[in-house]
């Protein structure tokens, strides 16, 4: 129930319908007790003749309530029956009509009510997650997999609603419809409704016997369900390396391998579930069976119990049968929703371990430089820089070069504080980034890396990611810097044109412009360029790196370097070897030195 209280949180917005719900509920159960409650007078007066009522009933002459209250009703139905005998039936069978009317027209009013409930917090739920997904750092979700989160904000949620928010429902009606059905029960006969009593535990105690195993096989459930979606996932985002590698059966197999657990799983879990209502079902028919049993006793044989009192209590007691099955299969729906909503909170109660300050700054301009000093950081166990310093004055080019694996990428991950570092400080103008707003720090930046990150949308909004606000005028001038103004016209809808999924529909080069314009039209006073000519054929590279060069007029820049003869230029070319700085200066500089940079250059010459 902890998971339960935790969720009850969303609820507050909408608390207004909740209290409707509660309303319509209680007016629902008084009414449902109170139909069955009406039969008996009509009974009584048009079956027994003994039992009509001539004389106005009057309390003092009563030594019970119920008495009072059964004669009254008696008295009223026997002034009717006596002028007509059939007008009495048919406005008893309007008052019995017109109560079962009310107790349908509540229950309508409640759950539509409710239903404002259960979907505004099955919206503010997935709205939650996915500004907590946003909000985390990357390295969250280098050890989870994506289809595992697209599991959890859809099918965890909605599995929420199903169960957790289905118990709001029933958590006052159905309780209040058992509660007002047995104090009828007691009015009628006390002794017969404690004879009741003994065998509501037992049913309970057999019905929770069965649930005990729900949380645990639903829980397998849904994690399978996260691993079949990631596998999927992973298939449509590698469908070219699948197909060139003849590894369809591979994935194939994979993927059927989990369908079979989800599905032994599902069957285990449904099973379980199923078995709910038939058991309650059936114990509630074994106690009306026993309750035949022992009421006709007191009808016949002790003559304790008035005959048409006992077919009203029967109808009574059958009432609690629905509301007593709901609750049981509520009781597998928590079971069921403490497994998802787990799933849901590990992500929303996730500790951000890169967040702002509380004192955070807002840093606005970029006046001196920027310095990574005694900088040492590891992903997991081994460091990928150690005491690692670097000075980028303003206005400067810094290309950063060396193998793969030397720890290039990550000073772009660390000054964009994707990640913290674990020793030493990174500044911009004397300010720790730490210090900064991550926003602010990171309206100081633009990054553009080797993998054009595009979205399935147009030019246009692709190129405004952004800079929401600018003009078309502004685009444009962004994307003829970016050298791709040419060939943007030329599609089919200009910059209105939609690129597809990740920009499938443009080439690698072209691509990569639009990530350049979407830099140069955020106009940053600092740079990052990670690669991003690298995975370009020869006559792109030459229009990509006019558009880096046009757009790193005027701006710092740091550059990470695979093809070495784009940067030629730069003010200052930083050897990296396993994460520490072997060689600095500039292209003229270190080709004198003929040490690890010439090895470099004459490699890729050769090449």
């Amino acid at each position: 129930m902890d998971y339960f209280k935790k969720i009850l949180r969303f609820v507050k917005p909408y608390k207004r319908f909740a209290y409707l719900n509660i309303f319509f509920n209680i007016l629902y159960a008084l009414f449902s007790a109170l139909s069955f409650v009406a039969l008996i007078p009509m009974l009584q007066v048009l079956f027994d003749k003994e039992k009509q009522v001539h004389t106005k009933p009057i309390y003092e002459n009563y030594e019970s309530l119920k008495e009072f209250i059964g004669d009254s009703f008696n008295y009223q139905v026997t002034i009717f029956a006596e002028d007509n005998k059939m007008q009495a039936l048919v406005i008893s069978i309007g008052l019995i009509l017109a109560l079962f009317l009310l107790k349908n027209l509540f229950n309508y009013l409640a759950m539509f009510f409710i239903t404002f409930l259960r979907n505004g917090v099955l919206k503010d739920i997935r709205n939650s997650m996915y500004d907590k997904i946003v909000e985390l750092p990357i390295g969250y979700f280098s050890e989870k997999k994506k289809g595992d989160v697209i599991a959890r904000i859809t099918s965890d949620v909605l599995e929420i609603q199903h169960s957790f928010l289905s118990i709001l429902e029933l958590i006052i009606r159905e309780p209040l419809t058992i509660l007002f059905t047995i104090i009828t029960m007691l009015f009628i006969s006390a002794k017969l409704t404690l004879f009741v009593f003994i065998f509501i535990p037992i049913t309970g105690i057999i019905i929770s016997s069965i649930g005990k195993s729900l949380k645990k096989q639903s829980d397998k459930v849904q994690k399978e369900q996260g691993e079949f979606l990631s596998i999927t996932e992973e298939t449509l985002g590698g469908l070219k390396v699948i197909k060139a590698f003849n590894a369809e059966n591979t994935f194939l197999k994979k993927f059927q391998g989990s369908t079979s657990r989800f599905f032994k799983f599902s069957n285990s879990l449904l099973n379980r579930q199923n078995l709910a209502s038939p058991t309650s079902e059936f114990l509630g028919i074994l106690v009306i069976g026993i309750l035949l049993w022992f009421g006709g006793k007191m009808v016949l044989v002790d003559e304790s119990l008035d005959a048409t009192e006992f077919l009203a209590y029967m109808g009574l007691a059958y009432n609690i049968l629905t509301p007593a099955k709901a609750i049981s299969k509520a009781s597998y729906g928590v079971k069921k929703g403490n497994a998802a909503a787990e799933r849901v909170l590990e992500i929303l109660e996730t500790e951000n371990t890169i967040a702002d300050k509380t004192d955070a700054l807002a840093k606005t301009n970029f006046e001196k430089e920027v310095i990574l000093k005694d900088i040492s950081f590891k992903y997991e166990d081994d460091l990928v820089l150690e005491d690692f310093n670097l000075k980028v004055p303003k206005g400067h080019t810094v290309a950063l070069v060396g193998q793969s694996g030397s720890g290039k990428s990550t000073i772009a991950n660390l000054v964009t504080r994707f990640y913290d570092v674990n020793k030493g400080s990174i500044t911009i103008d004397g300010v720790d980034i730490k210090d900064l707003k991550k926003d602010s720090l990171r309206g100081l930046l633009a990054i553009v890396t080797q993998d054009s990150i595009l979205f399935n949308d147009t030019v246009k909004s692709n190129i405004a990611l952004g800079t929401p606000n600018a003009t078309d005028e502004e685009i444009i001038e962004a994307a003829k810097i970016a050298n791709a103004h040419e060939f943007i016209k030329d599609l089919p809808d200009g910059y209105n044109t939609n690129i597809g999924d990740s920009g499938n529909k443009l080439s690698g080069g072209q691509k990569q412009r639009l990530s350049i314009a979407r830099a140069v039209l955020k106009n940053p006073p600092i740079m990052i360029l990670d690669e991003a000519t690298s995975a370009l054929d020869t006559e792109s590279e030459r229009l990509v790196q006019d558009a880096l060069e046009n757009m790193m007029k005027n701006r710092t820049s740091i550059v990470i370097a695979h093809r070495l003869s784009t940067i030629q230029n730069a003010d200052t070319i930083v050897v990296m070897q396993k994460g520490k700085i072997i060689e600095q200066g500039k292209h003229d500089e270190l080709l004198k030195a003929n040490a690890t940079y010439k090895k470099l250059v004459d490699m890729q010459s050769l090449a």
